[in-house]
């Protein structure tokens, strides 16, 4: 019962603070779009940084390597992308907003140990990568003006709808 107490609360704070950052961002540009994008991913690998260290179930570290090495792997196309277009990513209060409440979540991840950190982190992915997943369908892929930067956010949706239905699945496992 406190486990899905701590995940609901993990959740609800970052469902209200992403999805209405990412939905206000009206007429965002391409650098800026680069910039929430990357923003996101690197939270992901950052969450997978830090399942790595605290949980002991063979399930979530499999989870969490699988967010390291896709997140990071979209990142560095994103950067070779935007190098080779030679746009600056920009910060915007998206962005800002996502990293904030990333810091909250990792803070409140980082007081929970076994079942309850792996529960309240799957949760949580679950829920960030609906979030994700919504902004890049609705927002930042109808926004995008380059088609290699719609093309790699595209791509970056299918993958990480493939992570939301894995995050979901270890997660009724746990139950």
């Amino acid at each position: 019962m406190m486990v899905s107490k701590i995940g609901a609360l993990c959740a609800a704070t970052l469902l209200s603070v992403s999805a209405p950052a990412m939905a206000k961002d009206a007429a965002i540009n391409d650098a800026q779009i680069a910039h929430i994008a990357y923003t996101a991913d690197q939270i992901d690998v950052d969450a997978g940084q830090q399942a790595l260290k605290i949980s002991r179930n063979p399930d979530v570290r499999a989870f969490a390597e699988t967010m390291v090495r896709d997140h990071t792997s979209v990142n560095k196309q994103a950067l070779a992308l935007v190098h080779r277009l030679h746009v600056t990513p920009q910060a915007n209060p998206t962005s800002a907003a996502l990293t904030a409440e990333a810091s909250k979540a990792h803070q409140r991840l980082s007081s929970l140990k076994g079942a309850a950190f792996d529960h309240a982190y799957l949760q949580n992915e679950v829920a960030y990568h609906g979030e994700v997943n919504k902004a890049l369908r609705d927002t930042l892929i109808p926004d995008a003006k380059n088609p290699e930067l719609k093309s790699l956010l595209e791509s970056g949706l299918t993958l990480f709808t493939e992570h939301q239905k894995h995050a979901e699945m270890l997660l009724k496992q746990l139950r």
